[in-house]
């Protein structure tokens, strides 16, 4: 299944925020360009292969406690503007409490993750990835 992209002219940061929160439903990105992205669900395959590997990821993050992992479902604000989801990411204890504000750390974190898994599934083109 191919995503969908909407241009939403004016669309600021708060409104995204308002868009998701509205549309729980639906899994959304942003483009730095300002498109938004609707995802679709995964098939069952993609979702359990991502499920080991936030599996792994979760037993190296407890056994070391050097950071803080996220499931595809976690926002992150990029530095051109474009809020993306990864299957999974990680982000060092330091650059999560680098954050400055609670809100930081309870919206759309401004922050690039340190590590990001994004699985490649049959209906992904390297082009999308």
């Amino acid at each position: 299944m191919n995503a969908i992209t909407l241009t939403i002219p004016h669309l600021t940061s708060n409104g995204f925020a308002e868009l998701c929160q509205a549309n729980e439903e639906l899994q959304l990105e942003r483009a730095a360009t300002g498109e938004v992205i609707i995802m679709p669900p995964t098939f069952p395959w993609t979702g359990k292969q991502n499920f080991g590997i936030i599996a792994q990821l979760g037993a190296w993050i407890e056994k070391t406690g050097l950071g803080i992992g996220f499931d595809s479902s976690t926002g992150f604000t990029l530095p051109n503007g474009a809020v993306i989801s990864p299957d999974t990411s990680w982000v060092s204890n330091q650059r999560w409490e680098s954050l400055t504000t609670s809100q930081q750390q309870e919206e759309f974190s401004p922050l690039c993750p340190n590590f990001v898994i994004e699985l490649h599934s049959s209906s992904d083109t390297l082009k999308k990835l």
